[in-house]
């Protein structure tokens, strides 16, 4: 960032410093702030990244005794004679200007959400290479944040190169079906997806309380006549419904669903949350859908007088995911690879027949969206710093 400063000063009896930077602009910066984020070894553990000083021993009054600066540094004295210096870089990153913050933010969270329709186009990279190269893997991922899914190819048609992919980032999240699953046709299925029938839009597992937000698909094996998988870009449904139907969006955001899975797989279980289905931040943007029509309970935790405009609403929301316009149709081959936002994407499938052996096998397996976030920020860095 380069900053360089052109004047530092307490105001405010002491309790604020204002830095007026080369470029005219100007910043304000609690002492508070400022003690308690004192970069010294015995305030911080620079190995760690991490704050030693302890919230009981910080003074929230406290006032800056002494200051002086040049132009890469700011070096304050306290009134216990301790001493901080804070770099001029450091400083304007953290500026408490709403657009420093908002620029802050994006970079940290790469918010950015690129709609789509039944028009899309699949973004596609080779497995291999996302394995191997940093620049690859960096697109892959964010691709993955920003589209919601990429597909990969060029992967083997045995079991286990998801695994590959879960090492890539981090590690891959346990659930009760276990640390990868099979879907196939199973007799005596614990789960829909382990059978013939189609199966409609849906988020995986919202019958936890913190959802997987990431999912990976592996073809092995692809049945000639059906099959096909169907995904929708759950936000710009959203989007759709809040514009079309404002009640029914109000409802499905504020209606806690409860969920249930009971079975025996990598364990026992029995699996109970409540969703809303449509979830929103205090800002009212939608961060996640949370919908499986096979897992939502009997169990209704409504007045019996909501339960019918609820149905309604949600009919109206499934709705317009099989709308032409949204819909998007495709289907995997053996080797492919599909990686997407479970928060995001409701996927199905189509129906196809049953034969005398397994005739279509996916591999699936999940992720934390902390731990893909924190890849694709190590993969950013590299990245910038290679070119």
């Amino acid at each position: 960032m380069h900053c360089a400063i052109q004047n530092a000063e307490a105001l405010d009896g002491a309790h604020l410093m204002q830095v007026l930077w080369q470029d005219g602009t100007k910043s304000l910066f609690p002492a508070v702030w400022l003690r308690d984020n004192c970069q010294c070894p015995d305030c911080y553990l620079d190995s760690a990244k991490a704050r030693k000083l302890l919230l009981e021993a910080l003074d929230v009054n406290i006032g800056i005794k002494g200051l002086t600066f040049d132009r890469k540094k700011v070096h304050i004295t306290w009134p216990n004679d301790h001493y901080s210096e804070f770099e001029a870089d450091w400083l304007k990153k953290r500026c408490f200007s709403q657009e420093a913050r908002e620029k802050l933010q994006r970079q940290l969270f790469l918010p950015e959400c690129q709609y789509w329709g039944s028009k899309f186009q699949l973004p596609t990279l080779d497995f291999e290479d996302v394995l191997k190269d940093d620049e690859q893997a960096y697109k892959w991922l964010s691709s993955l944040k920003k589209i919601g899914i990429v597909r990969l190819t060029g992967a083997s048609d045995r079991r286990g190169e998801i695994l590959k992919l879960g090492k890539r980032i981090g590690f891959l999240y346990l659930t009760f079906y276990g640390h990868t699953w099979q879907v196939q046709d199973k007799i005596d299925a614990n789960n829909v997806a382990y059978t013939t029938g189609k199966l409609s839009f849906h988020t995986d597992y919202p019958a936890l309380h913190h959802p997987p937000g990431v999912q990976f698909l592996h073809c092995i094996k692809q049945t000639v006549t059906g099959g096909d998988s169907e995904i929708v870009d759950g936000f710009n449904v959203c989007r759709k419904l809040k514009e079309k139907n404002p009640q029914a969006f109000q409802i499905l955001s504020s209606t806690f669903v409860d969920f249930t899975d009971i079975g025996v797989d990598y364990c026992d279980f029995s699996v109970q949350s409540k969703h809303k289905i449509i979830e929103l931040d205090d800002k009212g943007q939608v961060v996640r859908i949370n919908f499986n029509n096979a897992t939502r309970d009997t169990i209704f935790d409504v007045p019996v007088e909501k339960v019918q405009p609820f149905y309604a609403a949600l009919k109206e929301f499934v709705d317009l995911m099989n709308c032409k316009d949204f819909k998007f149709t495709f289907k995997m081959n053996p080797g492919d690879v599909i990686t997407f936002d479970n928060w995001r994407l409701l996927h199905g499938r189509q129906s196809y027949e049953a034969g005398t052996e397994i005739s279509r096998h996916l591999e699936g397996a999940y992720a934390d969206w902390d731990v893909v976030m924190s890849r694709l920020r190590i993969l950013r860095q590299s990245v910038q710093n290679r070119n």
